[in-house]
C-alpha cells in the first residue's frame, strides 16, 4: 500500500521535480513568519464549518475544489499539506488531505510530522509572498462514500456491524463541554449514542522531530481496544471533522477498510434537540 505520509525528504524531491503543490493549514501570521518555500496559505482548510445537508455539501465541493485549484492543482501534481505539528493543530492538514480525498483528488500527502518535521530536518524556510500558477481539477463523485450526511449518522446508530467512533477530548466526551472552543459554544454536551471512543492523541507518539503517527500495527492495537478491526465500518466523528480527519489518515494508513467522517460532528448533530444523545460519565447504569 502507498503511504500518504510524505517526509521531509520526500517532499524536497518533489518540490525540485515540479511534482507537487504545497499548501500550509496555518494561520496567516504563522505563514509569514515562515513557510516552506512555494507554498500556499489555506487557513479556511481549518476554519471552514460545514453541514452536512445537501446544500450545505453542494457549498463545501464548490468552495474547495475552486480554492484547491486556484493554488494550483490541476489533477496531475501531488497536493503534499502541513501543519504546525501532527498534535497543534488539531489535524487541520488532515482535514485538508480529507476533503480532497472527498472531491477525489487523485494524489494526496500529509507532510508527517508537520512544519515541525522539515525545520528539524534543516530544510529551507521562506518568507517570500506565493503567487501559484492557477489551474483546475475535476470532482470525482465516486469518492463521496467517505463523507457521512447527519441520516447516515442515524443509520450508524441502528447498524451492529458499524463501530461509531467519537475521537474528541477527554471533556467533550464525557460531556462537561461541549467543543474545544468553549464550554457552553454548543447547546448540549454530550456523545452520539453507541459510539465509542478513541482520543485523537492516542493515534500518534513522540519522535525526535515532534509527534508522529503510530506504526500500523500501533494503530490497529489502539483500535482493538474498543472492537475495531481492519473489516469494522467505521463512522468517525469530533467537533468539525478535524480531529477526526486525522484519526481518518492513521486508520487508513493502517489498513482499515471502511473509515467514514460525519464531518458536521458535534458542531451540526448537537444543535438540533431532536437528535439523541448520551449524557453524562459513560457507561453508567
Amino acid at each position: 500500500m502507498t503511504s500518504s505520509l510524505a517526509t521531509p525528504e520526500d517532499l524536497t524531491a518533489m518540490i525540485d521535480a515540479g511534482t507537487a503543490v504545497v499548501i500550509d493549514t496555518r494561520d496567516p501570521e504563522s505563514y509569514a513568519a515562515g513557510h516552506i518555500p512555494g507554498a500556499v496559505n489555506m487557513h479556511d482548510i481549518f476554519t471552514y464549518l460545514a453541514t452536512s445537508d445537501a446544500s450545505g455539501m453542494a457549498e463545501l465541493k464548490d468552495k474547495f475544489a475552486s480554492e484547491f485549484g486556484a493554488a494550483g492543482l490541476d489533477g496531475e501534481k501531488t497536493a503534499v499539506i502541513y501543519e504546525a505539528s501532527m498534535n497543534t493543530g488539531f489535524g487541520q492538514s488532515c482535514r485538508g488531505f480529507y476533503l480532497l480525498s472527498f472531491l477525489g483528488y487523485p494524489s494526496v500527502k500529509v507532510l508527517h510530522g508537520g512544519f515541525a518535521a522539515w525545520q528539524a530536518a534543516g530544510m529551507p524556510v521562506s518568507t517570500d509572498a506565493v503567487s501559484p500558477a492557477p489551474a483546475g481539477f475535476e470532482i470525482d463523485e465516486a469518492a463521496a462514500g467517505i463523507m457521512m450526511d447527519m441520516d447516515d449518522m442515524k443509520a450508524a446508530i441502528e447498524d451492529d456491524d458499524a463501530v461509531i467512533l467519537d475521537v474528541r477530548d477527554i471533556d467533550e466526551w464525557i460531556g462537561t463541554s461541549s467543543s474545544p472552543y468553549g464550554v457552553d459554544f454548543c447547546p448540549r454536551k454530550g456523545r452520539i449514542p453507541g459510539a465509542v471512543w478513541i482520543e485523537w492523541y492516542r493515534m500518534m507518539k513522540p519522535s525526535e522531530a515532534g509527534p508522529v503517527l503510530k506504526s500500523r500495527e500501533e494503530v490497529l492495537a489502539e483500535c482493538a481496544t474498543v472492537g475495531i478491526t481492519p473489516d469494522t465500518p467505521v463512522k468517525l466523528y469530533c467537533f468539525k471533522g478535524a480531529r477526526a480527519s486525522n484519526t481518518f489518515l492513521a486508520l487508513k494508513e493502517a489498513g482499515i477498510k471502511d473509515v467514514s467522517i460525519y464531518f458536521g460532528s458535534w458542531n451540526e448533530w448537537s444543535r438540533d434537540p431532536s437528535l439523541p444523545i448520551e449524557e453524562g460519565l459513560p457507561f453508567t447504569a
